[in-house]
């Protein structure tokens, strides 16, 4: 079993960094604002004194921004922790088949599936595999049964070509027992081969060329 589980300064790393600014920021600020009253209230005209509510409306500000940049920080915190778990998560899927969420057909190793939905006001699934220009390369009519049920394409266009390992388009229309036209949804299952989190984004797990977030998974396949 192969796959790489890999890990980047990602959205917290970046995060913490400005959150970090941010707090010297505004220490700076706060100082530079003590130092502007201090100099306001040696310099105010005693008959029209400073109202002090105004004051300490101003001081409640400055303390409640200081908090909340805190609170960002710890947040940002937990977020890197979180999609760090992600990773570690994700690392028994390596070499698993997992059904996951996605517009993209990963073909690997010369075969992909999509799996299909049980029957219902769906009858019939009409299935295209895509070129990158919208081009059908092969259109297949699957009948559905009681129970969901895996197509498996074999890398071969309609006219017998095989096409290289990689990421594909899809769309697959739903048919009712008219003929008529029906929305269906169908998940694609593919071996996971990585599990990235990228400079600044959420965790990624791979299949072959197809990409996708980490909540995209659907479950663990069927072998």
């Amino acid at each position: 079993m192969s796959g790489t589980i890999q890990g980047t300064t990602g959205a917290g790393g970046s995060a913490a960094a400005a959150g970090g600014k941010a707090k010297t920021g505004l220490a700076g600020d706060f100082n530079t604002f003590l130092t502007l009253l201090t100099t306001q209230l040696q310099n105010q005209d005693p008959t029209k004194a400073m109202d002090t509510n105004e004051m300490t409306n101003q001081l409640v500000s400055f303390a409640g921004v200081e908090q909340q940049i805190a609170m960002n920080a710890n947040l940002t915190r937990l977020i890197g922790l979180q999609q760090g778990a992600q990773l570690t998560a994700a690392a028994p899927l390596i070499g698993e088949r997992v059904e996951v969420e996605s517009d993209r057909l990963s073909l690997q190793d010369g075969s992909a599936t999509l799996r299909l939905p049980t029957a219902g006001p769906v009858q019939q699934a009409v299935i295209r595999v895509l070129d990158s220009a919208g081009r059908i390369l092969r259109e297949d009519t699957v009948k559905l049964g009681s129970a969901a049920q895996d197509w498996r394409w074999d890398g071969r266009t309609k006219a017998g070509q095989r096409l290289p390992d990689g990421a594909y388009g899809f769309a697959v229309a739903g048919l009712d027992a008219q003929g008529a036209a029906q929305t269906v949804a169908a998940t694609v299952v593919g071996t996971a081969t990585a599990a990235r989190r990228p400079s600044g984004g959420d965790v990624q797990l791979q299949l072959g060329a197809v990409s996708v977030g980490f909540d995209a998974m659907r479950g663990i396949a069927n072998p």
